[in-house]
């Protein structure tokens, strides 16, 4: 079974290289994505919805400032570019269970 750190470095490698197909297939089919503002994306077809413009546009890009993992959990601190005027700073955390990503949480 893939390591967790693995899975979360493999959808952030799509991510940046704009590859819609790679970046799903890291995620469970029933995923849940719990956004900031405390929205939900659930499923991923709605993740493919959500990100595809981004991706066609090329615009978005996500740097690691720092990562840790424990268990099923890995959480990156990031800067992610392309998204607004300015680079944005994130917490996200991720859970992968069976080789996938199942939860994502956007901490700010």
């Amino acid at each position: 079974m893939t390591e967790p750190r693995e899975v979360v470095e493999q959808q952030l490698a799509a991510y940046n290289s704009h590859d819609i197909d790679a970046f799903v297939a890291t995620y469970a089919e029933d995923i849940t994505v719990h956004r900031a503002d405390g929205s939900q994306l659930r499923g991923r077809q709605a993740l493919r919805d959500k990100y595809a413009g981004q991706f066609a546009e090329g615009r978005c890009r996500a740097e690691i400032v720092g990562r840790l993992g424990e268990g099923d959990w890995v959480v990156d601190h990031e800067i992610a570019h392309g998204l607004t005027d300015e680079p944005v700073r994130v917490l996200v955390a991720y859970r992968v269970r069976e080789g996938l990503i199942d939860r994502v949480d956007f901490l700010s």
